[in-house]
């Protein structure tokens, strides 16, 4: 087979990427080593950055989510069992979008398939040649029957398991990394959500988080010891603890129910560097991960796309390769503001197991100036809300 990119990974990063670029005329094929159904059955974040719902858009998805998705102008933060607002609208004059990703997944898969895009699935033993070459190809194995593509780019969409970060060889690479000493045991009930806005949560007992993904959908998150286990927690527990976590107004209002979905996330901040090698470029989980507490994962991944696909344009369409040539160097200047943002987000509303009593001394401090200083609202909104591409 040849085509022009080769995307490893049928994930949202991968399948937007395929979208834009299909859309100017520019060849892609995409591998995906599971099936189709398991990718549309994670669980996973759903706050949009305004440039990830700008990227919709211009890739022609974006219909469903303007449609069903939540717009939302700010969010709660609590702490000493009351809480505030952070006006993102007022403060950084610009809001995110709550839609689902299993969603947004699908609503991708739909528009490549209705534009004939090439989507493989069940494949096995990638493997990643001659990128440092001016003819890089991949190889694998389907259907018991080994295949190859022959591209003028490799796109590793594949996470941080994949095989792509790998292909750059380890004498090559600078990988940074910090490990958190908790879990976050998170759990879906179709119930209404206790607020129409995000609740974060900072409690003596740890950390709580309130989300949703529709009017009768919700995801609730709180902080738990890495060793705990989804089934060391009965949806009883879980519902108390959560109410003792978040301010009583809200405990209050808290509707429960059986979980349909319970998990724990354990929380790491990663990245490694360069996110180019040759004619192989790293997006998303398989370049950096951060922790959740800021909603950056994948928005994170959006803004590798939008350097991404505007190096390609550039090249196909106008022969320049500047953008290509700068994507490692654009795509990590804001991925580290974004892991600043999600580490800050994290020591801010976390208990640590050694934390001191001056240590949440001034974890308290730096919540009372962020409710009282407009400054610091509008760092944290800008942030939020996603930083200029």
């Amino acid at each position: 087979m040849r085509t022009q990119v080769c995307i490893i990974g049928a994930g949202p990063s991968g399948l937007l990427l395929s979208q834009l670029l299909h859309r100017k005329g520019i060849d892609t094929i995409v591998l995906e080593r599971k099936t189709k159904a398991y990718v549309l059955s994670r669980i996973r974040a759903g706050v949009l950055e305004r440039g990830f719902v700008d990227l919709m858009r211009e890739a022609g998805v974006g219909a469903r989510m303007d449609a069903e998705g939540f717009t939302h102008d700010g969010t709660l933060i609590a702490y000493d069992n009351h809480q505030f607002r952070v006006d993102f609208a007022a403060r950084a004059g610009a809001s995110v979008m709550v839609y689902g990703q299993t969603e947004l997944t699908r609503d991708l898969y739909e528009a490549r398939e209705a534009m004939d895009g090439q989507i493989l699935y069940n494949v096995e033993d990638v493997q990643i040649e001659d990128v440092t070459t001016q003819s890089p190809h991949v190889t694998f194995t389907m259907d018991g029957k080994g295949h190859r593509i022959d591209c003028d780019y490799v796109v590793g969409c594949d996470g941080f398991h994949g095989v792509s970060r790998k292909t750059i060889p380890e004498e090559k690479r600078r990988e940074y990394e910090k490990i958190y000493p908790f879990g976050w045991l998170g759990i879906l009930s179709e119930t209404p959500p206790v607020h129409h806005e995000l609740i974060y949560a900072n409690s003596d007992r740890g950390f709580a988080l309130c989300s949703m993904r529709n009017d009768n959908l919700s995801r609730y998150y709180v902080q738990c010891p890495l060793d705990h286990r989804p089934e060391d927690w009965s949806d009883a527990a879980f519902w108390e603890e959560l109410k003792r976590r978040i301010p009583d107004a809200a405990a209050e209002q808290l509707i429960t129910g059986p979980s349909i979905e319970k998990s724990i996330a354990p929380l790491r901040s990663f990245v490694t560097e360069p996110m180019r090698w040759g004619q192989l470029f790293l997006c998303g989980d398989a370049a950096h991960i951060v922790p959740p507490t800021g909603a950056k994962g994948l928005n994170t991944a959006a803004s590798d796309i939008y350097y991404l696909y505007h190096g390609m344009m550039q090249h196909y369409l106008h022969g320049e390769d500047e953008g290509l040539e700068r994507y490692s160097e654009k795509a990590l200047a804001r991925v580290w503001k974004a892991e600043r943002f999600s580490w800050w987000m994290s020591n801010l509303l976390h208990r640590y197991p050694d934390q001191g009593a001056f240590d949440r001394k001034m974890q308290l401090a730096d919540l009372a100036y962020l409710e009282q200083s407009e400054a610091a609202q509008i760092s944290m909104a800008e942030n939020y809300v996603g930083l200029p591409y």
